[in-house]
């Protein structure tokens, strides 16, 4: 993968994608007590299945599939690539050097994922650190 895929990624992201970073309360089965959970995702949705699957292969993490449900028969089908986790770590520090809009939430998966960057007093990732 090279700089340009990356920042064609971050661009796609950018635009078509969305970033999951939030705490709840969960109950794992045959347990009485809730337990606070993170769910931590990334993912890209469009109707253009190609660029999904472009993108699946050219990262080599996560997964992708068909949105499944019910939708107006004028409605086009959609396909989703997404990664959680660690893989959201990973794929946040690749494209955190080109995102502009969804910075911010990029920003949030690095933070709770390596808090010591923040310990730096800026809040910023090292951009030689993540590009190579």
């Amino acid at each position: 993968m090279n700089q340009n895929d990356i920042a064609y990624i971050a661009g796609l992201f950018d635009g078509e994608g969305s970033v999951m970073c939030k705490q709840y309360m969960r109950k794992k089965k045959g347990e009485k007590k809730a337990y606070k959970t993170w769910n931590i995702r990334c993912e890209i949705a469009m109707t253009e299945k190609e660029v999904i699957e472009w993108l699946h292969e050219t990262l080599g993490f996560g997964w992708s599939k068909e949105k499944t449900g019910k939708r107006p028969k004028h409605y086009k089908r959609q396909w989703r690539w997404q990664c959680s986790h660690r893989d959201a770590l990973t794929f946040a520090k690749l494209v955190w050097p080109y995102t502009q809009i969804k910075l911010h939430q990029i920003e949030r998966i690095i933070d709770h994922y390596e808090p010591y960057l923040q310990e730096l007093g800026d809040n910023i990732v090292e951009l030689d650190t993540y590009r190579k």
